[in-house]
């Protein structure tokens, strides 16, 4: 859904949830994570490497492949105790602080969950998704 701005609008964590709780699976769930990836400042390059050029992130192009993501979440799926998986991912140009993506990923113990949504978050960004920072010295 596209908002007044021209910018898809992000889902509701709220409402997200109250599905998720009536999902005829809802009962084999003892715990929710969210993930709420935003656009920040500092480059990739020096979060994940330690590079730092002097510059800093002004925007990000981001785009997904809908039929890998789609593959992601099934291989999740089969993942132990997971049984509730619920995403949204932005495209476009992103300003700093936009929304990239949200997930939420529904299990029956914490060790399962915390894998599940790693693994997930890990796949999407690796696999099925194309970021382009624009950075300004």
């Amino acid at each position: 859904m596209i908002n007044k701005k021209g910018k898809k609008e992000h889902p509701s964590i709220d409402e997200w949830l109250r599905e998720a709780k009536t999902d005829p699976l809802a009962a084999q769930v003892g715990m929710f994570l969210v993930h709420n990836g935003i656009v920040r400042q500092t480059p990739k390059a020096m979060v994940r490497q330690g590079v730092d050029d002097g510059s800093t992130v002004k925007r990000m192009e981001f785009y997904y492949n809908a039929g890998k993501v789609e593959e992601a979440v099934a291989e999740t799926y089969q993942m132990d105790g997971i049984s509730y998986i619920r995403v949204w991912l932005n495209e476009g140009l992103l300003e700093v602080g936009d929304d990239i993506m949200y997930l939420l990923i529904g299990g029956d113990i914490r060790p399962h969950v915390v894998d599940a949504l790693q693994f997930l978050v890990g796949k999407i960004k690796t696999e099925c998704v194309t970021e382009i920072e624009q950075t300004a010295d």
